[in-house]
């Protein structure tokens, strides 16, 4: 998952509170980090989506694609 796709992802997923759960919500599965904080320590940006995933409690259904562009034909 490319960071665009990550950006792309949070904004469907929680719309205008998006910015402020990736900045502000500590995420346990990565000891606590922000996502922001996460992903400027190196962390891959799928994991970070999939922990903030998890602690948003975000339905199964909807962690896996989102956010990512339509295959060009």
């Amino acid at each position: 998952m490319r960071l665009s796709e990550f950006t792309r992802a949070v904004t469907a997923e929680f719309g205008t509170q998006g910015d402020a759960l990736v900045s502000d919500l500590a995420l346990s599965a990565l000891s606590y980090r922000t996502a922001s904080q996460a992903l400027a320590d190196g962390v891959d940006t799928r994991e970070v989506w999939l922990a903030l995933c998890a602690e948003a409690d975000v339905p199964m259904a909807r962690r896996h694609g989102v956010g990512r562009l339509e295959s060009r034909q």
